[in-house]
């Protein structure tokens, strides 16, 4: 099952739920105020290579040099 991300419409909380392609974002309920209107988000998504090493998708730009120190 994918995990999505939410924006609540009363509250504004960004939250993220674990569910079932199949699952109703309408039916999403914020965590903070239990308001029932939240708005499913686009994200980015991470893809893994035949190597094992990943990538995000993203618009472009850079943040750093690569690799961990």
């Amino acid at each position: 099952m994918p995990i999505y991300e939410y924006r609540c419409h009363n509250c504004g909380f960004i939250f993220e739920e674990f569910q079932s392609i199949k699952a109703d974002p309408a039916q999403t309920k914020c965590p903070k105020c239990g308001e029932q209107r939240s708005e499913r988000l686009l994200s980015a998504f991470s893809s893994v290579n035949a190597s094992g090493s990943g990538s995000v998708a993203s618009s472009g730009g850079s943040c750093g040099s690569g690799g961990f120190t």
